[in-house]
């Protein structure tokens, strides 16, 4: 038992360092410093999407990731996020291994935005 429990925390310990040489953690304020000159990519699925969202976003879910990463450029800088940071960091994950290197997300998610948004 206390093996499982050890293997699950080295487990935990690895993704979460992976996790952060991915994927760089971005205040609100630092997010809205550099995303104009980014590609901003919503990871939520549509229906968040279009309840609201960062003006100027891309609506790429998480769930379409594998078939449309190609539509992200991996020569530009990459924000991402998602409700709370946990979809995002998985898609930063999966695009630092498709090439991509400037990859940022929304600390907190779109639940802690603060900033402009736009609805359908």
């Amino acid at each position: 038992m206390i093996a499982v429990l050890v293997i699950l925390l080295a487990y935990a310990g690895v993704q979460a360092f992976r996790l952060k040489k991915a994927v760089t953690n971005l205040t609100q304020e630092q997010f809205i410093e550099g995303y104009r000159k980014a590609q901003l990519i919503d990871v939520r699925e549509p229906k968040e999407f279009d309840a609201g969202h960062v003006l100027g976003a891309r609506n790429i879910p998480s769930s379409q990731l594998r078939q449309r990463f190609n539509e992200i450029r991996s020569d530009k800088p990459v924000y991402l996020y998602c409700q709370s940071g946990a979809r995002s960091a998985r898609a930063a994950m999966f695009l630092k291994k498709k090439g991509c290197t400037d990859l940022n997300q929304l600390q907190g998610g779109f639940k802690t935005w603060t900033g402009k948004i736009k609805s359908k």
